[in-house]
């Protein structure tokens, strides 16, 4: 699966874990220097407290973007140490 906005590659993987219509890319497969840090907290009640990157790419941010659970609830242990992406990141084969 790849994840790209404005033609820019955020994320390419094999291994995307695939939870409630989403792919979750490891962490290492992700393009770290299009992310900051957002203040963006939401929770899930049964993955946890979600934390949010906004993308940065020639100047133009996309607010929150994306998503990861730092200490994801037991139930969600899997999606630890991996990021997934909305609004307007394309996510494709």
């Amino acid at each position: 699966m790849k994840a790209t906005w404005k033609d820019v590659v955020l994320a390419e993987s094999t291994e995307t874990i695939l939870v409630e219509g989403n792919h979750y890319f490891p962490v290492n497969d992700v393009n770290k220097e299009f992310l900051i840090n957002s203040e963006t907290h939401t929770i899930c009640p049964w993955k946890g407290i979600a934390s949010y990157y906004s993308i940065k790419i020639e100047g133009e941010i996309l607010k929150d973007a994306a998503w990861y659970y730092p200490k994801p609830n037991m139930k969600a242990k899997n999606i630890a140490n991996h990021i997934a992406f909305w609004k307007d990141v394309s996510v494709h084969p």
